[in-house]
């Protein structure tokens, strides 16, 4: 079958490999969609960050080269022996995380921040780039008929951002700012509008992705144009109740910290590339507070419930939808370079 695999840095390739049969407590899917995410293009364009490269990873056993793709969907094909809640043509999404349930984190619930964990799609056993993946019956959610195989791409983003508002401080009826419109950004604006936000304000560059933002309810600021911790001050006469910081960028990270009230909390979601500076009294003399978030646990039927009752629509994020073969010019490059673009889901299925 063709699958995308990551070789190094720059290095992906459509390469021909072998399907594999499900083995006892498994099953085969047929890939239906499968979006490209931000951990895949950190892992493109300055990779590798978490991919095995001489060490094998300790969950999976393997090393690069790997199938990417972890936003997947599709339709059972195959059941292995002893899978007795699926059948074929079951549509599922997957919650990519892999980790050992004996360690110390997963032992106190805490499985998304596993010591020896993983990503399907990153760490090896297999992606969502490709005709099909074989995993474990226990990283699948049911869709039902509501929810789009479209939609099941994008359960495990939207996870993300659903994990970070639940994490946070967030209260209905708070203001809150989100730093960046990207994917992510974006979801985080749909979620908070679900958890009851009084005003959602989203800090972005790019004149596209403010129009996306303002389309989905929130109030934009062009950071270019106006301080943003200056008028996010005198928009909510002090600061807002928590700020959410989604772009990576050492500046910005700086202006979450700055733009909450007294007490307020800024919480990290983007994945960072390189060390970052910021000035630790912003936090002392406003008795402000930060937390990071990692990926998710316990969320997606969560997510899916939502997208049942008519949030998280297709029509919202996804911006394109390509083939397999033209995965690295249309989806990554175009990606690194067109700032209209939000979520660009891949089809092995398409022409």
């Amino acid at each position: 079958m063709k699958a995308l695999r990551w070789h190094a840095r720059r290095d992906l390739r459509i390469d021909d490999i072998d399907s594999r049969a499900p083995g006892a407590g498994e099953v085969r899917i047929n890939v239906a969609w499968c979006g490209i995410c931000g951990t895949d293009l950190h892992e493109y364009n300055a990779g590798p960050v978490i991919i095995p490269t001489e060490a094998p990873h300790p969950l999976t056993g393997e090393t690069a080269p790997v199938v990417l793709g972890h936003e997947l969907s599709g339709t059972i094909a195959e059941v292995g022996e002893g899978v007795t809640e699926w059948k074929v043509g079951d549509r599922v999404t997957v919650e990519p995380l892999l980790f050992n349930p004996d360690s110390p984190s997963s032992r106190q619930g805490d499985y998304h921040l596993c010591e020896d964990g993983g990503l399907i799609g990153i760490s090896g056993i297999g992606g969502g780039f490709a005709e099909e993946v074989t995993l474990s019956e226990k990283l699948l959610h049911r869709l039902p008929d509501e929810v789009s195989l479209e939609q099941g791409a994008l359960v495990e983003p939207v996870a993300v951002a659903v994990h970070a508002v639940r994490s946070s401080a967030f209260k209905p009826g708070d203001r809150v700012a989100i730093f960046g419109a990207g994917a992510i950004g974006l979801m985080l604006v749909e979620t908070l509008k679900a958890a009851g936000a009084q005003d959602i304000y989203v800090v972005q560059r790019s004149e596209a992705r403010r129009r996306k933002a303002e389309e989905m309810g929130a109030i934009t600021i062009d950071p270019s144009a106006v301080d943003p911790v200056e008028k996010l001050i005198e928009l909510t006469n002090g600061g807002v109740d928590v700020a959410f910081e989604v772009t990576g960028a050492s500046r910005m990270l700086q202006a979450s910290l700055s733009c909450t009230r007294s007490h307020g909390q800024t919480v990290v979601v983007s994945v960072w590339e390189e060390p970052a500076t910021v000035q630790p009294n912003v936090l002392l003399l406003k008795e402000r507070n930060v937390m990071g978030v990692f990926a998710y646990r316990n969320v997606f039927p969560t997510v899916i419930s939502l997208m049942k009752r008519g949030f998280f629509k297709t029509e919202d994020f996804v911006t394109a939808r390509i083939p397999l073969a033209d995965a690295i010019e249309e989806g990554f490059e175009r990606l690194n370079t067109d700032k209209t673009q939000v979520k660009v889901l891949v089809s092995p299925s398409l022409a």
